[in-house]
């Protein structure tokens, strides 16, 4: 069988068929593993070019795992704490602390004993809504959207407590301190929802970051792909380097049979699970099929503009790892980001310093900074060929207002149109909104039943965006294969014809 890039839940699917015995040919277009993972070394200074926060490393133990590998062995992390330092607009921080307790303290010091008390309540509410989300509602596969009710204790059990009203109000209302209120939702932004509008099941998302707690691997974020790589190439799985997928091939009987991968050569597959951008997929791989109605009409998340900067200097003293700086206007900033799709007239920004943490990732004397600021996705109006030049002096100007250092060596400015041209839909790494009615069930299918054996993954499917989600999509994909395709009716095959 053959999956079709070596991004996280390319991986993620490699090392689940192939632990279970599955022949599995990866191809990948770029030279090194990583997909939207990736990583740029220039001038002594390394760059993570996708996510920067790694929570829940038991799911990529799980992953590796599938390998028969062990994650310890192949890439050693360590928990951050603080995980976040939050800067407010009127100069006020709160850390977000490693650890219950040193978390407690810090609010009790902060916003005082009445919030560090619910704060207390707060973490066991979270920990009951991941515990009922996770084997439920994230890590599952779903044939209908009636599957929402196949469990009604579990549904009733979710509507009493709260799963289903709004994030914003119902961090609210546990909190006194607005600033505890935005610390606490914002990782809706993550779902593409600001927080007065995002269900409140998405608070399993604040579960993972501010409580489970943020890592780092040894090497950057992109060692992770490097890892998954091994462990699958250990379990007998074959990487083409440098191959670009043109089509999936059907056989006489509409099956999958083969992908095209130019000139002249295809790999024949029993089974394809493809990890491009689902609406991108279905333009460049599936000619003649039309994607479902979610695929072509949805709605997106805002995309992001990314700043990697390498200078010389060393952050503030007080800088952390993650650095969130908060604005002061909130709900219109995103009223215009997400209503309106047009740039945050006061915008939040992430200020992510990995050199903190492993200072090989910097050239000597030197720091890593990655500065992301949320900006609409390409269905808005802004002209990023005018926009990207104020856009990266508005960041310049930020950075030194802050105290960060800014004597620029080598950098790399990221906007929506380079989003699109890595195959991103709309100019978003987010792909699509987590609105209820592109959740779960509703959420575009990883298996299309037109053409059996062809399967997606990665965040345009189930269960959706960021790291812990794509790494349960290449499991839920390799789940699907293996319905199709039992290794006790017939061995999965790819070879090149």
């Amino acid at each position: 069988m053959v999956v079709i890039g070596a991004g996280l839940a390319g991986l993620s699917a490699a090392c689940h068929l192939a632990g279970a015995g599955y022949d599995v040919v990866v191809v990948e277009r770029e030279a090194s593993p990583g997909g939207r993972a990736g990583r740029i070394v220039r001038d002594g200074y390394t760059f993570d070019t996708g996510p920067t926060v790694m929570t829940m490393p038991g799911l990529l133990a799980d992953v590796v795992g599938a390998a028969g590998a062990r994650l310890e062995d192949l890439l050693p992390m360590v928990r951050l704490d603080p995980a976040y330092r939050a800067v407010y607009a009127d100069g006020s921080v709160i850390q977000v602390r490693a650890g219950h307790d040193a978390m407690h303290e810090e609010i009790a010091s902060t916003c005082g004993p009445a919030d560090a008390a619910a704060f207390d309540d707060f973490v066991e509410w979270l920990r009951d809504l991941y515990e009922l989300e996770m084997p439920h509602f994230i890590d599952r596969n779903f044939d209908s959207p009636l599957d929402l009710v196949s469990s009604p204790a579990v549904t009733a059990r979710l509507l009493r407590m709260g799963g289903f009203r709004r994030l914003g109000p119902v961090v609210a209302q546990r909190f006194r301190d607005e600033r505890l209120r935005r610390l606490f939702s914002f990782q809706a932004m993550y779902a593409g929802l600001p927080p007065s509008r995002a269900l409140a099941i998405y608070a399993v998302i604040t579960y993972m970051d501010s409580v489970a707690g943020v890592y780092f691997p040894e090497g950057g974020m992109g060692a992770i792909p490097v890892a998954m790589a091994q462990a699958a190439v250990a379990a007998g799985a074959e990487f083409h380097w440098g191959t670009t997928a043109y089509e999936v091939l059907r056989g006489p009987n509409g099956r999958v049979a083969a992908v095209d991968v130019g000139g002249g050569e295809r790999l024949r597959a029993d089974a394809v699970v493809c990890t491009l951008d689902i609406p991108v997929a279905y333009e460049r791989l599936l000619p003649g099929l039309r994607g479902p109605r979610a695929v072509r009409r949805g709605r997106y998340s805002p995309s992001a503009v990314v700043w990697h900067v390498g200078v010389e200097g060393a952050p503030p003293p007080v800088a952390a790892h993650h650095n969130i700086h908060f604005a002061q206007e909130w709900d219109s900033s995103f009223d215009a980001l997400i209503g309106e799709l047009r740039l945050m007239p006061d915008p939040s920004r992430l200020v992510t310093i990995p050199s903190v943490t492993d200072p090989s990732l910097a050239a000597k004397g030197g720091s890593t900074l990655y500065v992301l600021e949320p900006v609409p996705h390409l269905g808005g109006s802004v002209d990023w060929g005018r926009e990207r030049h104020p856009m990266r002096e508005r960041l310049a100007s930020f950075l030194a207002t802050h105290g960060y250092p800014t004597d620029v060596v080598t950098e790399e400015l990221v906007t929506p149109l380079e989003w699109q041209a890595m195959g991103m839909a709309s100019g978003t790494p987010f792909a699509l909104a987590h609105t209820f009615f592109q959740t779960g069930p509703f959420r575009p299918s990883n298996v299309e039943r037109r053409m059996p054996g062809l399967v997606f993954a990665g965040s345009g499917t189930v269960p959706g965006v960021g790291v812990p989600m794509v790494l349960i999509s290449g499991r839920l994909a390799a789940e699907r294969v293996r319905s199709y395709l039992p290794l006790s009716d017939r061995r999965a095959r790819a070879e090149v014809s």
